[in-house]
């Protein structure tokens, strides 16, 4: 099964990149597919099509295009690896994520938590080729 996370801008300007990842290799997670990139408007419109239309939605979009961010792609030999790295990222707001989980260890800010992970397999599949070929995932 795969999973697909964002490490966020605050994370790569903090230098934190590698220990987020370094938690899910830890926990036999592999890394698939992996880059640094700065987001267009587009791709984060792509993106986060979900919640258009909400009030956090222009700021949403203006923070993920602000600075690099790495996308990636994990992947492990089980059905529940969604389930597993939510679990591991903890609550959207780092201030009531618990401690060890990744927000609750670096997150700063409701919109500065460091990373963002699909919520389904659906998620992954409209997520993963916004930013993946096909032949990049075999």
């Amino acid at each position: 099964m795969k999973a697909f996370i964002i490490i966020k801008p605050d994370a790569v300007k903090r230098n934190i990149t590698g220990k987020i990842l370094s938690r899910f290799e830890e926990r036999g997670i592999r890394i698939k597919a992996m880059r640094m990139i700065k987001m267009c408007k587009e791709e984060a419109e792509k993106l986060y099509s979900i919640h258009k239309g909400k009030p956090f939605y222009d700021s949403l979009i203006n923070y993920i295009t602000s600075d690099k961010v790495v996308v990636c792609v994990l992947e492990a030999d089980t059905d529940k690896l969604i389930e597993i790295v939510r679990k591991m990222n903890g609550k959207t707001n780092p201030a009531e994520a618990e401690p060890g989980t990744i927000r609750g260890d670096f997150g700063i800010a409701m919109e500065a938590n460091v990373i963002h992970a699909s919520d389904s397999i659906e998620s992954v599949n409209r997520e993963m080729p916004i930013f993946f070929t096909k032949e990049e995932l075999e």
